[in-house]
């Protein structure tokens, strides 16, 4: 007799065979896809909005794609969370997983509201192309990489509506297969302390060339790395004119495999023109960088592009904080999202990657040097620095990198290194052979404690639970007792593309 476990999120219950994915690590996932989803499709009048209720169906609402439903409790999630929906098709290829799906929505009385479908993701997105047709809110959730549903997401997302895309094939995207990554996404991926953020970057390169292709383009509002995935919240927008725009948003980036010094050289520029608002547009000038780099003497990689833009809009961050702390038991990771989203607040949105104090000082092999004492150095010289929501020990700057070192040299001067780690050829010994060439100070500055550490939020979570990282792909049901040549064939296509994965996903760098 078949088994099924009732499971409760949210304002939902589901019941979760044996053979549909499910993975509870991510409830913060969908905790905060519906944070967001309500506050960007909410309408722009606060009484009209603070009038409708979630659970209704409206005529002039909002429609809803989950493209990759599995058991529905996300789609369920957004007609009893949700307020002013007219429709949510729970999307699945699985056939019994989208009997379960209707199950699910008979379970929570959500009939009027849920349209369950069993078809592919992508050919369902194409189909709904034509303006009147389109979905305001389309959520992709794959089990690795979103690639194949990218150029029909880009097409029947409605102007102005949402996309939601989750990847968590880490090992591709941190560099570990750049050929792999390349073929995917159009970009090559390095490896590197700041992997994660470029991950974000490639990702969001690849949704941009997708709409470009259509005369679209996206406004990032949220991009986050976390726990073993990214999510990406795009709006897409129509016009030729921004369309155009596009190849300045990208840069080509250098990355020092000696020191982990790293520069963005951009694809293209914007030059103003006669009369408001016209502009030019020229290609990108380089290389940014020597042959070898200045602070180490070591080579370059070159990787890229990605998006040089801001990942976010702190606006939006700061609406989603408001709402989610007015209804702090609305979620039961309303903590983790106040606290990742506050230091994604803080971060310097204009600056591309990161440091970590671990990398620099293991360039170096020297003492740690503390957080507030290495914030202080910067900001003490007029320079602006944060953290980043993708590492505990990150330092966002926007001091060259010729500063940086000068910093550490100042600190190893206080600390010095042991000579054993001073050999010829190495980026310790060439950086520290240089000269000091700043004004270096450590005295605390006011500012060295950033808002979201004074407040004590919880801006990065412990491992949630054992075992807590992806779970094996789902056993799908179409093909299960089909003995015929067609379902031969598609159970070895499927057993090969989750060996393929697997593979890519053995290691992840970061």
């Amino acid at each position: 007799m078949e088994t099924k476990d009732l499971v409760k999120e949210g304002k939902a219950e589901v019941l979760y065979p044996p053979y549909v994915f499910y993975n509870p690590v991510q409830e913060f996932n969908r905790d905060l896809t519906i944070a967001e989803d309500k506050n960007d499709t909410a309408p722009e009048e606060s009484e009209k909005a603070e009038n409708l209720e979630a659970g209704k169906c409206y005529d002039n609402g909002i429609r809803i794609l989950e493209g990759l439903a599995a058991s529905g409790l996300r789609s369920v999630r957004f007609g009893l969370e949700i307020p002013g929906v007219k429709e949510i098709v729970a999307n699945d290829f699985d056939r019994s997983a989208v009997e379960i799906i209707k199950k699910n929505i008979e379970l929570n009385k959500m009939e009027h509201l849920i349209k369950a479908n069993n078809g592919d993701a992508a050919m369902v997105m194409y189909e709904n192309r034509e303006k009147p047709k389109r979905f305001d809110v389309i959520d992709l959730d794959p089990y690795g990489s979103p690639h194949l549903f990218l150029d029909a997401a880009v097409q029947a997302v409605s102007d102005g509506g949402l996309l939601c895309i989750t990847a968590t094939d880490a090992a591709v995207l941190c560099g570990n297969s750049p050929e792999t990554c390349h073929s995917k996404y159009g970009s090559v991926s390095l490896r590197t302390k700041y992997c994660h953020e470029m991950s974000l970057r490639i990702i969001l390169r690849s949704v941009e060339a997708h709409a470009n292709r259509y005369s679209r383009y996206i406004e990032p509002l949220l991009s986050v790395s976390v726990d073993f995935y990214f999510r990406v919240f795009v709006r897409v927008h129509s016009g030729q004119g921004k369309v155009k725009r596009s190849l300045s948003k990208l840069s080509t980036v250098y990355h020092c495999v000696g020191c982990g010094s790293h520069h963005l050289q951009r694809m293209g520029f914007m030059v103003p023109t006669k009369g408001e608002g016209n502009y030019k547009y020229t290609p990108g000038t380089g290389p940014v960088v020597r042959e070898t780099c200045d602070d180490c003497g070591f080579r370059y990689n070159v990787g890229g592009p990605v998006w040089a833009e801001p990942m976010h809009s702190p606006e939006f961050v700061q609406t989603v904080i408001d709402s989610v702390e007015k209804e702090r038991g609305r979620f039961n990771t309303a903590k983790r999202i106040v606290g990742m989203l506050s230091v994604v607040k803080e971060e310097l949105h204009d600056i591309p990657f990161y440091y970590t104090t671990e990398g620099l000082c293991t360039v170096l092999h020297c003492e740690m040097i503390s957080f507030p004492v290495l914030r202080s150095a910067f900001l003490n010289a007029g320079y602006r620095v944060s953290l980043s929501h993708c590492a505990k020990d990150s330092i966002k700057t926007d001091a060259p990198s010729s500063f940086l070192w000068d910093v550490f040299r100042a600190w190893t001067k206080e600390k010095p290194v042991r000579e054993r780690h001073l050999q010829d050829n190495t980026p310790c010994k060439n950086i520290l052979s240089k000269p000091c060439g700043s004004q270096v100070s450590f005295e605390i500055h006011p500012n060295s404690n950033p808002e979201s550490r004074q407040k004590g939020l919880t801006r990065w979570q412990t491992n949630p639970e054992k075992n807590w990282g992806p779970k094996a792909r789902a056993k799908r049901q179409n093909q299960e007792n089909d003995g015929s040549k067609q379902g031969k064939r598609a159970r070895r296509r499927k057993n090969k593309e989750a060996e393929e994965l697997d593979e890519e996903e053995k290691t992840d760098p970061a």
